[in-house]
Parts: structure tokens; C-alpha cells; sequence
């Protein structure tokens, strides 16, 4: 490999913290050496990594603010000596009618294509990730079983996925042409793919939406993304973009899992998420463990909310058996929306603010183990915690690795989207940092 390999080949941009997390582990678990950054570094750092995954908070907020952020990144990613470039986001397709997920990629081709027009003239958009039961057909969004707007996901606080259908969600988002790779040219390979990318582009299609219902159909669609400048999806279309570079020469065959420092102290679990998946672990958490949860009120109305948790916290890892407590504002449906009719949107925001102000205290006082579930939250708390990079490890669930953040005194982070994590997940990423593994 020349003195060019040994420098970044991928350089992704992620739309939010545990977005982020999840495209590093899997590009860590397909041997790639990866270093996630929070937001974009100074213009003098210079990393050693295959991948870099520079994770930014810009998916619920104003479009232009989220395209400047990741034009950025996108600035910073290139000066590093990046190839190729991904944009993620969530596999849920977490947008609204107005972005930001079309708005950022029709920005980051406007910017690519200023040096490779050919390479930077399409792109794909495929959030597939089958291992979490994401899978896309017809350019339909599936969730498990079901439609997107089945899922749960309709009732989302910020962002309501209420269309299943990806083309028509992108195309309102867009004044590029949006099509599809369809189910039949993917299940057909490489060359089906790369023959149906000709002929959208002929057709004056910028971006399309890509079909996948198994790792097999992501590898093939990352296989015919080689040549592409951008590519944008969820994680699980990462899985398919290490062996182009190995197959150039570019990368190792190595997959030595990533080994990280070990770190001792306390540990604390913050929730903000109020997707299904978390409410079942709060749930599970709660019918054997210590926890409080927060209500937005009372930290509208000014009450002691933050003191109240740091005292529930302090008397549980003070006892003669000292154990780690949930933290939570996680609640259902109904309560989110009753919350917001009272106090409007602002109510996520009091939520972040008041678990970032907790994770920051807590840190003063020795707690070195961080578990948070929620993109918004995770965003919030890392940046409150002054984390500005990750080591990424093995995975504790598909799409969350556990990870060290870099530094005089590192910190054990594991940030969980909503929507990820087996029932029991919080007890096991607790286990994963302490340095247990199953």
C-alpha cells in the first residue's frame, strides 16, 4: 500500500451522535480503522484512520444551519485526504417535508461535483439495515414486519414518518429528480445495479432510492458504488464500501476487533428517547433496578429537577452496595403529546438540557460511565461532557458499540438510538463497561 492508503480513504458525516456510533462500529467490524469526532475538528488535526465518522447534531435542526455543518465536515473530511464519502442517517429515514436528508445531499454533490463531475452527478439513499429489521422494497421503508408508518414512528416527537414510501418522502425534500433501484436490479448484483444507475442518470435522476432486504443486497449496492463520490444511507450500506478498497489495494484484510483502555469508576444510565425500544428497556430497567425519571414540567415550572436526580444518584452509589440508576424522561405517545400541548415544542429541548446539566455534574463527581439512549439526548450529553473524540469498539447490540472517549481522562460512552437495543440493553452495555463481554 502506498504512503496515500495509510491516510483516511472514507469520510463520513453523520446527522446525529448515536447515528454516528452505529456507522463506526459497523465500519470498525469490516476491518476498517475508524475514529469518530465530535463535530468538525480543528483544521490542523490530522487523524490516522481508514474511516473517519465525524458526528454532527444537525438532523432536527433548520435546514440551512444543517447544510453549512455538514459542508463543514465535508471541508475538513476532504483536506484529511478522503476518497469517497458517506452521508448518515437513520435507518428510520428520520426527516421531515422540508429535510433535512434531501437538503444535505443535494448540497454535499453541489460541493463534490466542483472537483469530479461525473462521480458527483448521483447518488444513492438507501437507510436498509436488515440485522435491525430495516429493510426497503419498491422503495417502501419497512420496520420489522410492518410499514414505516406503522412502527411507531408516526408519532415521533420531531420527526413523524407518516409516508412508507421513500421516493415520494426524498422527492418532496428535493428539486433533484429522485428514482429507484428496485428490488429485482439489486437482487441482480453488481452489474444489474450499475446498469440501472446508467439509466437513471440518462433519465436525469440525482438521486435514487435503493432497495435492500438482506446484507448480501447491501454489499452488492456498495460494490457498484465504488466509482460514486457520495454515497448516503444508512449504516448498513457501509458494510458494502471496505472491500472496494481492499480490492484496489487500499486496505488490509485484517478484522482484529478494536481494543480499547480500560476505565474505572461509576457508572449512570440516561434516557431520553421515547421510541417503543427504549420504553421497554426503561421498563425492564425499572422492574429490578433503581431509577427516576424527570418530568418536563416540573423543569418548566423551575423546580430542583437536576438536584433532585444528582441526590438519587449520590445515594445509590454511596451505599454499602453501590449501584448504577436510570435517569429518565422516556414516556409514551400520549404523554409526549399531552407534554407538548402544554408546554409546545420546546419541551425536548428542556429534556436534553436537563440530562446534559446531569451528565456534566455527575462527571465532576467522579462517574466515568456514561449508557444514554436517544440521538437528540446522546448529542446533548456528549457535548456537554466536552468529549471531542471516540476510540469505537465492538458492538453491545447491532449498531451500538461500546467506546472510549480520547483524552487526559477518558470516559466509557455508549450512545444508543431510540429505536436500537435488545430489551435488556442496558443491563448489558453496563456490563460492556465495566470490561465484561458475554
Amino acid at each position: 500500500m502506498d504512503k496515500q492508503s495509510r491516510r483516511p480513504l472514507l469520510g463520513c458525516i453523520a446527522d446525529d451522535f448515536t447515528g454516528a456510533t452505529d456507522l463506526a462500529s459497523m465500519l470498525v467490524r469490516a476491518g476498517m480503522r475508524t475514529v469518530q469526532t465530535i463535530g468538525v475538528p480543528d483544521a490542523c488535526a490530522t487523524l490516522e484512520a481508514d474511516a473517519i465518522v465525524v458526528a454532527l447534531k444537525s438532523r432536527t435542526i433548520e435546514a440551512g444551519a444543517a447544510i453549512a455543518q455538514s459542508r463543514a465536515a465535508l471541508d475538513w473530511l476532504r483536506a484529511q485526504g478522503c476518497r469517497q464519502f458517506f452521508f448518515k442517517y437513520c435507518s428510520t429515514f428520520d426527516s421531515t417535508d422540508a429535510g433535512n436528508i434531501g437538503p444535505v445531499a443535494d448540497a454535499l454533490l453541489d460541493a463534490l461535483g466542483a472537483d469530479s463531475p461525473h462521480g458527483a452527478d448521483f447518488t444513492i439513499a438507501c437507510p436498509a439495515l436488515p440485522e435491525n429489521r430495516r429493510t426497503v422494497y419498491h422503495g417502501y421503508l419497512f420496520v420489522g414486519d410492518g410499514l414505516l408508518n406503522e412502527s411507531g414512528m408516526e408519532t415521533h416527537p420531531l420527526t413523524p414518518m407518516r409516508d412508507p414510501n421513500l421516493v415520494r418522502v426524498l422527492q418532496r425534500q428535493t428539486k433533484s429528480k429522485v428514482g429507484l433501484i428496485p428490488y429485482e436490479a439489486v437482487a441482480g448484483g453488481e452489474q444489474a445495479v450499475r446498469e440501472t444507475i446508467a439509466r437513471l442518470r440518462k433519465d436525469g435522476a440525482r438521486l435514487a432510492i435503493a432497495d435492500a432486504l438482506s446484507d448480501d443486497d447491501l454489499r452488492a449496492l456498495g460494490a457498484a458504488c465504488a466509482d460514486l463520490r457520495l454515497v448516503t444511507g444508512g449504516s448498513g450500506v457501509a458494510i458494502g464500501l471496505p472491500d472496494n478498497f481492499r480490492r484496489a489495494g487500499l486496505l488490509a484484510t485484517t478484522t482484529e476487533p478494536a481494543l480499547l483502555p480500560e476505565v474505572d469508576g461509576p457508572a449512570v444510565v440516561l434516557a431520553g428517547s421515547a421510541s417503543k425500544a427504549t420504553n421497554a428497556q426503561v421498563a425492564q430497567w425499572l422492574s429490578s433496578r433503581p431509577g427516576m425519571r424527570i418530568d418536563p414540567r416540573a423543569l418548566a415550572r423551575g423546580e430542583a429537577v437536576v438536584e433532585q436526580a444528582l441526590a438519587f444518584v449520590d445515594e445509590h452509589l454511596a451505599g454499602r452496595q453501590p449501584q448504577p440508576v436510570l435517569i429518565y424522561a422516556t414516556a409514551t405517545p400520549d404523554e409526549v403529546k399531552a407534554a407538548q400541548s402544554e408546554l409546545g415544542a420546546a419541551v425536548g429541548e428542556l429534556v436534553e438540557q436537563a440530562l446534559a446539566s446531569i451528565a456534566q455534574q455527575l462527571k465532576a463527581r467522579g462517574v466515568r460511565k456514561f449508557i444514554v439512549a436517544g440521538g437528540e439526548t446522546s448529542g446533548a450529553v456528549v457535548q456537554a461532557l466536552g468529549v471531542q473524540m471516540l476510540q469505537i469498539g465492538p458492538a453491545i447490540d447491532p449498531g451500538v458499540p461500546i467506546t472510549v472517549s480520547v483524552g487526559e481522562k477518558p470516559l466509557v460512552l455508549a450512545l444508543k438510538s431510540g429505536n436500537f437495543g435488545s430489551v435488556d440493553f442496558f443491563a448489558k452495555a453496563l456490563r460492556y463497561a465495566n470490561g465484561e463481554r458475554p
